[in-house]
């Protein structure tokens, strides 16, 4: 079993691709998310753990919500709504958002102190 961490977005794919510190699959949903595209996008990743990192407005709410009705079992991570999207989020938090997760995670030399 992978793991694989559904994003919205390519800029939020590469940030969370600088902290992952082991193998995980980052899936985009490339924006708008229908019922449609949903389920072909967790029928690639039925055999994984999945685990959703949406941002924190309403389109990112909107996709959430699909998703639990849909597929109840997929995991959700958050992340602050002071920063309302994951590629504007601080590398720092988002290491603590992913170790909160259980993901191995590594804080870029450039972001430590």
């Amino acid at each position: 079993m992978s793991k694989v961490i559904i994003v919205e977005g390519i800029t939020d794919k590469k940030r969370l691709e600088q902290i992952l510190d082991e193998p995980v699959e980052i899936a985009c949903t490339y924006g708008t998310l229908g019922l449609d595209k949903l389920e072909e996008l967790i029928a690639e990743y039925s055999e994984d753990e999945v685990c959703v990192f949406l941002d924190a407005d309403y389109a990112g709410d909107k996709a959430w919500r699909l998703f639990k009705q849909e597929y109840p079992n997929v995991r959700h991570v958050y992340t602050h709504r002071t920063y309302r999207e994951v590629a504007t989020t601080p590398l720092s938090v988002l290491v603590q958002i992913l170790e909160g997760a259980h993901f191995a995670v590594k804080l870029p030399e450039c972001e430590k102190d």
